[in-house]
């Protein structure tokens, strides 16, 4: 589903140029923007969990702060949509804002379902805020300055909120990780069908499975990487990380090479 309503036929290129010529700093919303976006959801999942027991959650929550103040540093400075630095940025999102909500239920003592909740005001007054601000929810026009913060605000709570809503499914109400991550699997179809079945409005449609996303890959990450006992197929948290790492890279590299082509095209 596109974030943004058209009226005929767009060149790949045309798709990340909002009205007035300039660039977009997200990518166009493709079937391959989706799939990236659920494997970095699994890969911020796991890959969490992996540090945070191999280097300590305090010096897990600090590097990971680093790394993603460094690579919301790189999207500022780009000039328009760069697949490596845009998604470095998103993995790093997924990476901290699992931090976020599991030390907020570990360390805190924060339960689940509170966590959810707040984490769901907050992500509701971020767009609120947004749509008065800027007249928009559209992600085609995030281009920069004010917007482009509100973007990454966004994006930052419905990580955190999507973990704490796929743990309260697993973990509080004992459903288990991949019956949790069916379950999201088909919630995640609702918006699809509506924008395509119901005249949903597009960005409406974006936002619901956006933030659906999140729960869904990281409840298959984990269950493909926690113990039997947990339910899972006990392939390790830090395999599963190195997997999905290689799998995102691999299709990073292919939109990198399909921009470059583009652009060659369109010039």
């Amino acid at each position: 589903m596109s974030a943004t309503t058209t009226t005929g036929a767009r060149t790949p290129r045309a798709r990340n140029r909002p009205a007035g010529g300039t660039l977009s700093k997200v990518p166009a919303v493709t079937a391959g923007f989706w799939a990236v976006k659920v494997l970095t959801t699994g890969m911020g999942e796991t890959t969490s969990d992996h540090l945070a027991r191999t280097l300590g959650p305090v010096p897990a929550v600090a590097g990971a702060a680093v790394l993603l103040a460094a690579a919301l540093y790189a999207q500022a400075r780009a000039d328009r949509y760069r697949p490596s630095v845009y998604w470095f940025a998103v993995v790093m999102v997924s990476v901290f804002g699992t931090m976020a909500a599991d030390v907020a239920h570990v360390v805190l003592g924060v339960p689940y379902a509170l966590s959810a909740v707040a984490f769901a005001v907050v992500l509701a007054a971020v767009f609120v805020l947004w749509r008065r601000l800027e007249g928009t929810l559209d992600v085609a026009s995030v281009r920069g300055g004010r917007r482009e913060v509100l973007y990454w605000a966004v994006v930052m709570a419905t990580f955190a909120l999507g973990t704490a809503v796929g743990d309260l499914t697993a973990a509080t109400l004992g459903w288990g990780y991949l019956p949790s991550a069916l379950l999201f699997t088909g919630l995640i179809a609702v918006p699809a069908l509506g924008y395509r079945l119901l005249r949903l409005p597009p960005v409406l449609a974006f936002w619901w499975a956006y933030v659906l996303t999140r729960p869904l890959g990281a409840c298959f990450a984990d269950w493909a990487g926690v113990s039997r006992q947990r339910g899972g197929l006990d392939l390790g948290t830090g395999p599963v990380s190195l997997v999905l790492s290689v799998v995102i890279a691999a299709a990073v590299l292919w939109l990198t090479l399909q921009a470059r082509g583009t652009t060659r095209t369109d010039t």
